[in-house]
């Protein structure tokens, strides 16, 4: 296919049968973004996600703030001998 294509670009020159497959790259390219991805995409399950909680929604869960100070089981990264 992309051969058929090159072939009846209708120019000589390599550059502007790059230059013109380049357009026609990008005008497929816009077609998809702009035209058929945005018909399609309310078919497509990525916005459907959900989310799981054990806790009701009337009661909070305490949170502790991130402490900087290193932990007591922290050990120093090991060295493997080379």
């Amino acid at each position: 296919m992309y051969a058929w294509i090159w072939r009846h670009i209708p120019f000589r020159q390599w550059q502007l049968k790059a230059l013109v497959s380049l357009v026609l790259l990008g005008a497929v390219g816009a077609l998809l973004w702009y035209q058929l991805f945005p018909a399609v995409e309310p078919l497509l399950p990525f916005d459907d996600v959900q989310v799981e909680t054990t806790v009701p929604p009337d009661e909070t869960v305490p949170t502790t703030p991130p402490s900087t100070a290193p932990s007591a089981t922290a050990t120093a990264p090991q060295v493997l001998p080379s």
